[in-house]
């Protein structure tokens, strides 16, 4: 990696922020239950609990070992999308809402049991309020009376629209869990693509400052040696040496920005504490193929897996709503059983009943009404959430727009800036070389070297980023990054 091969944000802290804690994905979700039964699942981003975004952390795979692992842009992708955190907590999500479904599936399919009963009884006849007295020649106790009883009972709803638009109202939750989870993949890519290119960023930061560091030495070195000649002022020699100090301060600070890059890398991919590696790719620039707003905002409404989410929400908010109007409906129930009966098993007889039971609902103090309401308000909500969504995305695809034009002129003005500072680096060195001027000269056109290193190298960082972003904001992030970024 040579000095300035690289060029990526100037602010990586808050592009990270932005990307893994304002991504809009759901790592959790709210479960229906009996008190509440209409609530339309909550699409915010939750945390549980934590002001940490699940996506920049993971759950270790495997043991650190004894070898220096090399690391892929592809393979921190493969990595991450097995042990990221929030994409574990999405999958999880995704379970509890098939789970939910069940439930509510559970209530329309048939409930079959068997139950068998042998038991002998004596009575009593005056705990039980008779006496001798009234029926004469009555005994005072009777039995033992044997009882056997062996029966499969069966009951299953016929007609409840009630139960049936819970069940749709689930399945459409369940929908939605799925497309949360793919969104959340879209997550662990996006945050993965950052903390890889902010890792390369970094690595070229400590090429550059050493390559600066070395080029201060060997002025410091030159000024010395002249000075030690009488042919230069002692001010020529402090100024190359505090020069070479601050180079060297700045070195030791790249290192350090690298190695925690570095750890921040691991932890959102997994890698088990503690497990030395190294990155292999670099980071390409390739100008994008220009995108009209127009075919970059149909791509996403169609493609995004949130705002798929987000309809789906709608639709489960509709059908709670639905279920909760259905309360005031008749419903019928099928119940029947069918078994042996007797004095005991091998005097049983077959014996069964079967019956329909229609139920209509009078009244039940208003609990009907409460749940219209609740479920009215909690489709309002989803209504809501999903036209704020719908311009969210408009605003991320114009935005990731604007970001990649700006960043891809930024990146050929820096490359220039800096082959004009690399110039007059080095008309400043013969100058001084030659006795023509003092080394102020040079040390300032080292500065102005190391300030457009440092805007070529954000610039080229803020460039892929963009791709990055734009990526997600057309919502093919897992495919469209790899083809963004592995490009050498």
């Amino acid at each position: 990696m040579t000095p300035g091969a690289y060029r990526f944000s100037a602010n990586p802290a808050r592009v990270f922020l932005a990307i893994a804690l304002c991504s809009g994905v759901a790592v959790g979700q709210t479960q229906t239950d009996e008190s509440s039964s209409y609530s339309a699942p909550n699409s915010s981003s939750q945390l549980s609990g934590s002001s940490q975004s699940p996506f920049s952390g993971s759950v270790p795979e495997g043991k650190a070992t004894s070898e220096v692992l090399s690391i892929s842009f592809k393979d921190a992708i493969d990595r991450a999308l097995r042990n990221n955190l929030g994409l574990l907590i999405g999958s999880d999500n995704v379970l509890a809402a098939r789970g939910q479904k069940w439930k509510e599936l559970s209530s329309l399919l048939p409930n079959v049991s068997f139950a068998a009963t042998q038991s002998v009884t004596r009575i009593d006849l005056a705990e039980l309020g008779f006496r001798s007295t009234f029926i004469p020649g009555l005994p005072p106790v009777i039995g033992p009376i044997g009882v056997f009883d062996a029966r499969f009972n069966a009951s299953a709803a016929i007609f409840d629209w009630h139960l049936i638009q819970r069940e749709r109202g689930a399945r459409a939750n369940e929908a939605a869990a799925q497309y949360n989870y793919q969104s959340a993949r879209e997550t662990v890519v996006l945050a993965t693509g950052n903390a890889y290119l902010l890792t390369i960023a970094s690595a070229a930061r400590v090429d550059a400052a050493q390559a600066e560091a070395e080029t201060a030495q060997a002025l410091y070195n030159r000024a010395h040696d002249r000075l030690a000649a009488g042919v230069v002022p002692a001010i020529d020699a402090l100024r190359a040496q505090v020069e070479f100090q601050t180079r060297q301060q700045q070195l030791i600070a790249a290192r350090n920005d690298y190695a925690k890059e570095e750890l921040q890398l691991a932890r959102i991919i997994g890698l088990p504490p503690g497990q030395e590696f190294n990155i292999t790719d670099k980071a390409p620039y390739e100008p994008l193929a220009p995108m009209s707003i127009e075919t970059a905002l149909q791509r996403a409404y169609a493609s995004r897996p949130d705002y798929q989410a987000a309809i789906q929400q709608v639709l489960s908010a509709e059908k709670f709503r639905s279920a909760a109007t259905a309360e005031h409906f008749p419903s019928l129930q099928l119940n029947l059983n069918d078994g042996a009966g007797g004095a005991n098993l091998t005097s049983s007889q077959n014996v069964y009943s079967f019956g329909v039971t229609l139920v209509v609902p009078i009244f039940a103090g208003g609990r009907a009404h409460a749940d219209a309401l609740q479920a009215e308000a909690s489709l309002r909500q989803s209504r809501q959430q999903l036209e704020n969504l719908r311009g969210q995305i408009d605003y991320d695809v114009r935005a990731a727009l604007l970001d990649l034009n700006s960043a891809a002129d930024q990146v050929a003005v820096a490359k220039q800036n800096l082959d004009l500072a690399n110039q007059t680096l080095d008309q400043a060195r013969d100058r001084f070389t030659a006795g023509v001027t003092d080394n102020l000269e040079v040390v300032q056109a080292q500065d102005t070297v190391a300030s457009a290193n440092e805007s070529y190298i954000a610039s080229l960082y803020a460039h892929n980023v963009a791709k990055v972003e734009l990526a997600r904001a057309l919502g093919f992030a897992e495919q469209g990054v790899k083809q963004y970024l592995e490009r050498h």
